[in-house]
């Protein structure tokens, strides 16, 4: 109506929300390194999915890289908080340089697990996101017997040798709801298909994603403010 004032616009912030302690841990470790040695800096992939942070950090002289060839030899290397493949690793061993680790504890959590699940003799599924470094860097850490889905569609597709030898583990920045969905289809067809004890997803994320739920339920719009390269920002 003419004349009438429009109703001010309230914002409400989502709690808990922002970095998980692994992604500050990584950035931390980025920032000391700059500071005690100085530029520049290699990092294997971006530290984190969050475009502000890369390009304050690329200000201070940190080199984002994708291959570890595109690092001098003998230079120093940060692996990102998605972690890498034992590939990688070596590649980084063969060029003499200096690693410094910011996998997230969660994720390296996860690589343990994939590496005792093969040495005992298991099949391995892999729930994640096709091309993620995360997914890249777990189902390196062996050689062979591991398979990655990313929907419960593709579960009965699975050609598995070994029925009661098949375990899963998943990447740890996904959507409950729907890592429980294709969980539920794994365990349908695999009735003996052995999991994690504790769940593989990150508790921040989990957090995250519940708070979201229920800020949806209280307003009329979400912002999620974060990058479309992110899981964390698309899967809640």
């Amino acid at each position: 109506m003419k004349g009438q004032m429009a109703r001010p616009t309230q914002v409400t912030l989502a709690e808990p929300r922002g970095f998980c302690a692994g992604v500050e841990r990584a950035i931390e470790i980025v920032e000391q390194a700059l500071a005690r040695f100085g530029a520049p800096v290699f990092v294997k992939h971006e530290i984190v999915h969050n475009n502000h942070v890369v390009s304050d950090l690329r200000k201070k002289g940190a080199i984002f890289v994708d291959s570890i060839d595109e690092i001098p030899v003998g230079a120093r290397v940060i692996m990102s908080a998605h972690g890498v493949s034992i590939l990688v690793r070596n590649q980084a061993s063969e060029r003499e340089l200096r690693i410094f680790d910011a996998t997230c504890p969660l994720v390296t959590k996860v690589h343990s697990e994939v590496k005792k699940l093969a040495k005992e003799g298991f099949e391995i599924i892999m729930i994640g996101h096709q091309g993620h470094p995360e997914v890249e860097g777990t189902m390196g850490q062996i050689e062979s017997g591991i398979h990655l889905i990313e929907n419960k569609d593709q579960v009965k597709h699975l050609k598995i040798e070994d029925p009661n030898k098949l375990a899963y583990v998943t990447q740890t920045t996904l959507s409950t709801d729907d890592t429980a969905d294709i969980i539920h289809s794994l365990k349908n067809q695999f009735p003996n298909i052995k999991g994690p004890k504790v769940s593989d997803i990150c508790y921040a994320t989990q957090n995250r994603q519940d708070a979201v739920k229920l800020l949806a339920s209280e307003v009329d719009l979400v912002l999620v403010v974060g990058s479309p390269t992110s899981s964390n920002s698309n899967n809640s």
